[in-house]
């Protein structure tokens, strides 16, 4: 339940901050003298893949729970 709670909120916050969120990674992955250029489409494709993650974690939820009904 946790980890679907964290997933969901790591989508929403890709959803809304997609830039942000890109930028802070590609820091941590390059070095400071790295100069790198995302194209315009980057942005849009991280909020899609904010919002998969975001349903996974709802539809994932809604599976798990209808199985410890039963």
């Amino acid at each position: 339940m946790i980890v679907r709670a964290l997933l969901a909120a790591f989508g929403v916050i890709e959803l809304l901050f997609p830039k942000r969120l890109v930028d802070a990674v590609m820091d941590l992955a390059t070095t400071e003298n790295s100069e790198i250029e995302f194209r315009p489409w980057v942005y849009t494709v991280a909020r899609f893949e904010g919002v998969a993650i975001v349903v996974l974690a709802l539809w994932c939820g809604r599976c798990g729970s209808d199985e410890d009904d039963e």
